[in-house]
């Protein structure tokens, strides 16, 4: 069983910035599709940007311009640069890998922004 693992969360004030980082427990990088997720209080789950294994990128509308996310295959690293932060980027940010059809996901880290 794969497990992922997120670190880098905190509480930063608006219009600062946050690095995450998501580690596999094994080498699953070069066949996973990789991606970050987020989930605010009372609400779903939501796509904040993805990023295939032949490095095609993809954001949520809310983010692009401030966001980037990024893949090391060769260190089992998925990581998420995240700047000009905003109040409403507060939420429990989560990393997912798809492999071959089958989801998987971390445990999640808090990332929350003051204003």
């Amino acid at each position: 069983q794969v497990q992922l693992v997120e670190s880098g969360g905190g509480l930063v004030q608006a219009g600062g910035s946050l690095r995450l980082s998501c580690a596999a427990s094994r080498n699953i990088f070069s066949v996973a599709h990789m991606g970050w997720y987020r989930q605010a209080p009372g609400k779903q789950r939501e796509l904040v940007a993805t990023i295939t294994t032949s490095a095609r990128i993809n954001y949520a509308d809310s983010v692009k311009g401030r966001f980037t996310i990024s893949r090391d295959n060769a260190k089992n690293t998925l990581s998420l640069q995240m700047s000009n932060l905003k109040p409403e980027d507060t939420a429990v940010y989560y990393c997912n890998a798809e492999i071959l059809g089958t989801n998987v996901w971390g445990q999640g880290t808090q990332v929350t922004v003051s204003s």
